[in-house]
């Protein structure tokens, strides 16, 4: 046994890219990765599913490419992670995970028996994967394909068709599971349709460029991050206590609204607990 100095673990950020083909999500990824990494690119993996689009822009720097090739099981996706881990990255861009649920439909599809219940063999798979990138010691953006429609637009009183991205080809409420979400349109702009960070929360539309992952990436390193202050919360054992860090983080209240609300039961089921004859039958404090 042996005493040590407490040190804080830098967070690392799980974000997803969302966007149609053609939107940049390959481009903005390197991007990111190139803030994330203070441009070195020789720690930055690309597991690539995409017929060889990684390789398009070799141009910007020594990054390396893990091609994945068919079948997109989760299992694989989770051998190529383990891959890029042991190689010591410390970025590593999922491009894309759609094929990973594209792979698990046709499976289901292809499961006898009752269709509803062959979920149940589905979701422990999903959930491995998911898994994986979100207990992964390295950043991780994930990209995602949406469906595409076109709508017409006027301009210059014509109609004209454009491209946009619909809903993600993934499972429903994966997006939950990460950070930080961007959006991406078919013109390059991005808008954050989740933030946990508070970052971008805003920022109306932009471009994503190297300096939006070094905003990140000074989001990971500081001194205060929403995990620190999940663990702080759940640290407290009175609601006076809960109250300071109320006050504490009042920048980030909207993000930690539901941290704090469980706490606050928790600790009101534990003292329930402990002092039975404080509260009446019915739930109300009794006075004496």
């Amino acid at each position: 046994m042996q005493l040590r100095h407490s040190e804080r673990k830098k967070a690392k950020i799980k974000m997803a890219l969302q966007g149609s083909a053609g939107s940049g999500k390959t481009y903005s990824s390197l991007l990111l990765a190139q803030g994330l990494t203070n441009g070195d690119f020789t720690k930055i993996a690309i597991i690539d599913t995409e017929n060889g689009s990684a390789d398009l822009y070799a141009h910007l720097g020594d990054y390396n490419v893990l091609t994945l090739a068919p079948p997109f099981t989760p299992d694989n996706y989770i051998k190529a992670i383990d891959v890029c881990e042991k190689a010591g990255m410390e970025v590593i861009i999922i491009d894309s995970t759609s094929h990973c649920w594209d792979y698990l439909l046709d499976y289901h599809s292809s499961l006898a028996g009752n269709s509803f219940t062959n979920w149940a063999k589905i979701t422990p798979l999903q959930k491995a994967f998911t898994d994986k990138i979100l207990q992964c010691d390295a950043h991780v953006i994930a990209t995602m394909r949406t469906k595409q429609d076109y709508v017409l637009n006027q301009k210059d009183g014509k109609f004209i068709p454009e491209k946009v991205g619909l809903k993600a080809v993934q499972k429903d409420g994966l997006d939950y599971e990460f950070t930080i979400v961007f959006d991406i349109d078919i013109k390059h702009f991005a808008i954050a349709s989740k933030d946990r960070t508070g970052i971008f929360k805003n920022l109306i539309e932009f471009k994503i460029s190297r300096e939006t992952g070094v905003k990140i990436l000074k989001w990971c390193s500081s001194g205060t991050n929403l995990q620190d202050a999940r663990e702080k919360i759940k640290a407290t054992k009175t609601v006076e206590e809960l109250k300071v860090l109320y006050n504490q983080y009042s920048n980030w209240r909207e993000l930690l609204e539901y941290d704090f609300k469980l706490q606050k039961d928790t600790i009101n089921s534990k003292e329930l607990l402990l002092n039975p004859k404080s509260f009446s039958t019915n739930g109300h404090t009794t006075h004496h």
